[in-house]
This record gives C-alpha cells, sequence and structure tokens, in this order.
C-alpha cells in the first residue's frame, strides 16, 4: 500500500510505502508511481478549485 499526495497541478509528490511485503516489492511500487501514475493523476477539486488530495493506493503483486 502506498500513500502520496496529488498537488493542484496533478504532479505527485511525497509518495510513502504504508504496508510493506519486501522483497524488493517496495522500490518497485515507489517507482511505478512516481514514474507511470503521474500521467494520469488529476487534482482533487472542492468549491470549483483544485486542491491537494491524500490517495492512498493498493497494490496487488502475484509472484511466481
Amino acid at each position: 500500500v502506498i500513500k502520496f499526495v496529488i498537488l493542484e497541478d496533478g504532479s505527485i509528490t511525497d509518495a510513502k510505502i504504508v504496508r510493506s511485503i519486501g522483497g524488493g516489492c517496495d522500490e518497485e511500487s515507489l517507482r511505478v508511481v512516481n514514474e507511470n501514475l503521474a500521467q494520469w493523476a488529476s487534482p482533487g477539486y472542492q468549491d470549483g478549485q483544485a486542491v491537494k488530495t491524500v490517495f492512498i493506493f493498493p497494490i496487488k503483486f502475484k509472484l511466481q
């Protein structure tokens, strides 16, 4: 599980691991969030204004 903040411009900051499974999965999860999620992230809106939004993102791994 990763927690991060989506800023008013849609960029992602402060990505942190909330629940870890280890084995290199944490680092890969952070890499994916920081590099790929920023492409579609959009800020939250309150009263028509873009605001910072905290997002908790669960990631499931299928290890073989």
